[in-house]
């Protein structure tokens, strides 16, 4: 009989085990779906745009020289102005010197024009007009550089603004075979001090992507 009472008291200490058992599983379970409820949400951790672009290239920064840089541009500008009919170049020399001619009626005036070199936050320049002559016509600034805009013939990346005075020059919206983007970074032509950042998509040699 004693036995017996045993085996009985065995067995429902047996299932009071397990059902606390239970009962602890599944107010566990309740716990961690509260948990994953009332979490605070974390920040998106995905890249922004542009530390996907500062992955997926490199910068450097190329400083050169007055004489330099003119050889360039007046390279570039010749090549833009063949068979067009156009003349004009670019002197770098305590500022911006644009020397060209425009057509005033049957004949050519030859045009002058010095500008202040403005770099932008963008990286792009603003050539501020500091005086401006059309031969020996006197003309309203503004005027002549309508003239300019109408007759001078520039690359899509550069637009004369006759009411503000000033050309806005879009270096970097330049369309370069290499792929490579330019940005002004510094102008100081007193102190014959330039440097632009050249970025180098890594596509562009062939590399999908560079680890950080």
């Amino acid at each position: 009989m004693s036995q017996r009472k045993e085996l009985h008291q065995s067995n429902k200490n047996k299932w009071k085990r397990l059902f606390y058992g239970l009962l602890s599983v599944n107010v566990l379970f309740l716990l961690v779906i509260v948990a994953l409820i009332f979490w605070p949400v974390s920040e998106n951790t995905f890249p922004s745009n542009e530390e996907q672009e500062a992955q997926e290239s490199s910068e450097f920064t190329v400083r050169t020289t007055k004489n330099n840089l003119n050889e360039l541009i007046n390279a570039y500008i010749d090549q833009a102005l063949s068979n067009t009919g156009h003349e004009y170049s670019i002197s770098l020399e305590e500022d911006v010197h644009l020397i060209g001619e425009l057509p005033v009626f049957s004949s050519t005036v030859p045009l002058s024009v010095h500008l202040e070199p403005l770099v932008q936050e963008n990286g792009d320049l603003i050539l501020e007009q500091r005086s401006i002559s059309l031969g020996l016509l006197e003309l309203p600034n503004q005027r002549i550089m309508s003239y300019m805009e109408q007759y001078l013939s520039m690359p899509e990346w550069v637009t004369i603004n006759p009411q503000d005075e000033e050309i806005y020059v879009a270096v970097t919206d330049m369309d370069l075979r290499s792929n490579f983007e330019v940005s002004v970074e510094h102008i100081d032509l007193e102190a014959n001090n330039i440097a632009f950042n050249i970025r180098i998509p890594y596509r562009t040699l062939g590399i999908d992507q560079i680890e950080p």
